[in-house]
Formats: structure tokens, C-alpha cells, sequence
């Protein structure tokens, strides 16, 4: 019926509309195509808080968001997580069941002024109507200081409600004061029993799944597709898809198996999440060093292999495995350090797939070598002694001494040149001040070695000192240059 007729039936003849089709059927006939047209990631996106499956830490009978989501008391919110996680589908959920007006913005598409149209129209709403808004901004981690700026008083006012999807961490990508105004949500990947439910329902649903195409899926398909999806349930989903239509044409309208051989076919490769500038990329290189550090080598070639899996510069992880050389293998095996800096050297020249060999061997190396971080706790405790305490001078006879006003000034005229004594070593003063004890050996691998040699020369100090002090008292012989 057409208001514009008074209420007369309205034969739907485009021609007779001189050009101006009933706006509304147009829509929904689009809308209709549009949703045909879609990947089934999309058609089988969850509708209410019921059919929304994961995230059972914060979504679920009890928990916060859904107690928010019931008493329709929605503050803004920040959705953190991997992709395929359920971040823009709760979202579209909530615009569902809440009684706010729902805008979406793709950060990467956004300008400024979409944003302050977007709270233009939400003060007019909140004016006019009192009706709340809510923007949901898909990747705002895209979005600059400035652009997340001018979020920041409507979401403080509740002008409208802030709904911000990410893949980083919004701590390090988002702006504090808009963080501190917002509730944030962590997504973690869906379980495997969780994907292989929702893959379940898609070869069920006859609406907006596979159903009306008569799918005859094997469970150890659907098994081996969340395996290899990661938790990415839009991965499975799109897998499935392509297994699925890929044999519609071969069966002639007959059932369509999808078993483990055509599963294996559709995702060809599994599904490896990796953000070089975010949470993922942090991780794994602490989970790296600390396997490292911890002597594990199968932690250790594991994790190196995720990083490489990942995409992850080569250049990067060389730093990580010469870094824990260094600091935790240090002098108990001085090779290690030889070893990482060979494998910073030669993964640059040779770079992937080889450059996989050498940092490999390097990390290997680094994790079953003897441990002593004696090395980084003595310039740790130097450098904070340095920043805390009153500066040492240097002693005068430890000054330059090669130049004419140096000399003439007597810098360097007592030092003692240990070559011309016993051992290579002679007592003198080359710490001012209160004795300090920063490199304290330990006794693991090469490092007892050193702590031996330390030990030897203490023992001349001490003995040096106790003829210095039998021949100052007269108990021993005659003090030097005496009779």
C-alpha cells in the first residue's frame, strides 16, 4: 500500500512509477541480493546473543557484557583479538538487541568529517529524540591520534556510544584517554569443538547456510578444517565454502560429499596469525629468548619456527638469539656470542629459505650452552651505580698521559705496567672509592675458569698485602730498600 494513493494497491510496474520505483521494495530486493551474493563467513554470522558462539570469559549467563546487554546499559567498548574471533559479529549482535541507533565506520576507509557526521547526527538523535547511538569502527587502530582525538568528548558526554574492533593491542594503539573512557573485551581464537559447531550449523542451515544444497559432511572433515583454521572461524567457514561449491557442478544436482580429501584441498594452508608490530610479534620473541634462556631446545626451535611461519624479518630474530648470547649465556660459553653474531651475518646474506639453517643453529646453540648472566648483572649494577651514586674521579695515574700538558700535569707518571711484573699483574688502585663488587663469576662452563683466575689473583693481592704488613711491623724481614 502507497500513503500517495490513499491507500490504493499500487500494481509494481516500474514503467508506471515514471521512473521512481517504490524506494522501499528496491531496498529490500537489494538488501535480498546482497545477502545471497555474500560469503558464507557473512550469511552465517550470529543474530542474537544466543546463537553467538565463543568468548564464553566475559559473554555467557553472568558475565559482564551480557549483564550490560540485558539491563541496556552499554558504555563503550574496545573488541581485542585475532581476526575471526567474533569481534564484528558481536558488535552486529548488539546493534540487534540494543535499542540504539547503530552506525558503522571501517577505520581504514574514514575520514574526519564521516566521524563528525557521525556525532552530528547522534547530538540531533540525543536532542531531538533522546535515542542513543552507537559507532561501531572496525580496525580503529587505523585511525590516527588526531581522528581518535575527536572521539573523545561525545564518548566522554555519551553523545554516542564507541564500539572499536582491533587485531593490535589497543593499550600501545589506541589513545589512553580514549582506552580510559572504554570497557576493553580480549578475544581468544574459537575453540576447536566451537568451530566445528559452527561449520555444523552452516551445512544445516537451509536459509543462510548450505543446507538446501544437500551437504554430506564427513566429522573428520570438518575436524581437519578447525584444526587448520587457528581459531578463525572465518577461515573454516570460507574453506568449507569453497569445498563445497567447488562440486556443485559435478553432481548434478545430486548430494555433495565434503570429506577429508576435498577438505585438505580447500584450505591449502593453515592458518598462521602473525602481527609484526602487535601483541603476536612481542610474544613469541619473549617466548623465544625465555625458551633460550631456559635451556629447552624444542621450545626453542619451535618457537623460531612460528616467527619464520609467520613472516617475521629475519634481521629481527638474529638480534633476539645475539641479545640472549650475550645477556644469559655470556662468558660461561664465550662462542655463543660468535655464533649469533655469525648468525646475524650470514641470515642477511643468504636470507630465507637458508637464513632459517644458520638461526636455527645459532638459537640451538644458545639454548643448550652452560648459562651465566654474571656479564649483564655487572653492568646492570655498574650503570645503576653510575646513575645513583656520586661519580668516581679517575685516578691520576690512570689518566691520558699522551700528550705534553699531560705529562707535565704528572698524569699516567705512577701507573704500573702489570707486563713488567710476575704474572702480568701488579696491585694498584684502578677503582676509587669504597671497594665494589660487580662481576661476580659463576661456576658454569667456561665462566669457572675465569672465577679460578680472579681467585688466583686475589690470592697474590692478599698475599702482597700481608708482607707489605709483616715487614711495616718488623715481624718479617726488612722493609724494601732497607737493611
Amino acid at each position: 500500500m502507497n500513503p500517495s494513493t490513499g491507500g490504493r494497491a499500487v500494481p509494481i510496474i516500474w514503467a508506471m512509477q515514471k521512473d521512481r520505483p517504490n524506494k522501499q521494495l528496491f531496498d529490500d530486493v537489494e538488501e535480498t541480493r546482497r545477502q545471497a551474493a555474500a560469503p558464507l563467513a557473512a550469511r552465517m554470522r550470529p543474530r542474537t546473543i544466543e546463537e553467538f558462539v565463543g568468548q564464553r570469559q566475559f559473554l555467557g549467563p553472568g558475565k559482564l557484557l551480557t549483564r550490560m546487554l540485558q539491563a541496556d546499559r552499554l558504555s563503550s567498548l574496545i573488541f581485542y583479538g585475532p581476526p575471526g574471533v567474533g569481534k564484528t559479529s558481536l558488535a552486529m549482535v548488539i546493534a540487534n538487541q540494543t535499542k540504539a541507533s547503530f552506525r558503522y565506520l571501517s577505520a581504514p576507509a574514514a575520514t574526519v568529517k564521516d566521524i563528525r557526521d557521525v556525532i552530528a547526527e547522534a547530538g540531533s538523535r540525543l536532542a531531538g529524540s533522546g535515542g542513543k547511538t552507537i559507532l561501531f569502527i572496525d580496525e580503529i587502530h587505523r585511525f590516527n591520534r588526531s581522528q581518535q582525538d575527536v572521539l573523545l568528548d561525545d564518548v566522554e558526554t555519551g553523545v554516542l556510544t564507541l564500539i572499536g574492533a582491533t587485531t593490535e593491542n589497543p593499550y600501545f594503539s589506541i589513545n589512553g584517554p580514549l582506552i580510559s573512557r572504554s570497557t576493553v573485551f580480549r578475544f581468544e581464537p574459537l575453540d576447536r569443538e566451537d568451530i566445528i559447531e559452527l561449520l555444523r550449523q552452516a551445512v544445516s542451515d537451509p536459509d543462510r547456510g548450505l543446507g538446501k544444497l544437500g551437504v554430506e559432511a564427513d566429522e573428520a572433515a570438518l575436524g581437519f578444517l578447525a584444526d587448520m583454521a587457528e581459531g578463525d572461524a572465518r577461515k573454516a567457514l570460507t574453506a568449507l565454502e569453497v569445498g563445497v561449491l567447488s562440486q556443485r557442478s559435478e553432481t548434478g544436482g545430486g548430494r555433495i560429499k565434503f570429506n577429508l580429501e576435498v577438505a585438505k584441498e580447500s584450505i591449502q594452508q593453515k592458518a598462521v596469525f602473525y602481527d609484526e608490530t602487535g601483541d603476536t610479534h612481542y610474544d613469541l620473541a619473549s617466548a623465544l629468548q625465555k625458551s633460550m634462556r631456559g635451556s629447552d631446545p624444542d621450545a626453542t626451535v619451535y618457537w623460531l619456527a612460528r616467527m619464520l611461519a609467520g613472516g617475521e624479518d629475519t634481521r629481527f630474530i638474529a638480534r633476539r638469539i645475539a641479545i640472549c648470547a650475550t645477556e644469559d649465556v655470556g662468558n660461561a660459553d664465550p662462542m655463543a656470542t660468535v655464533l649469533a653474531a655469525a648468525a646475524v651475518q650470514i641470515s642477511e646474506f643468504v636470507g630465507l629459505p637458508e637464513a632459517q639453517l644458520v638461526l636455527a643453529q645459532a638459537a640451538l646453540y644458545v639454548a643448550c650452552a652452560p648459562k651465566s648472566n654474571a656479564g649483564a648483572a655487572a653492568i646492570w649494577k655498574a650503570a645503576a651505580d653510575v646513575q645513583h651514586e656520586p661519580i668516581r674521579p679517575v685516578p691520576v695515574h690512570l689518566k691520558d698521559s699522551h700528550y705534553a700538558a699531560a705529562k707535565k700535569a704528572g698524569f699516567g707518571a705512577q701507573y704500573k705496567y702489570p707486563h713488567d711484573y710476575e704474572n702480568g699483574f701488579v696491585r694498584q688502585e684502578y677503582l676509587p672509592g669504597p671497594p665494589k663488587s660487580y662481576y661476580v663469576p659463576k661456576n658454569a662452563g667456561y665462566e669457572k675458569n675465569i672465577a679460578g683466575h680472579l681467585q688466583r689473583l686475589r690470592s697474590l693481592i692478599d698475599n702482597d698485602k700481608e708482607s707489605k704488613n709483616a715487614r711495616t711491623d718488623g715481624t718479617q724481614g726488612p722493609v724494601d730498600g732497607q737493611g
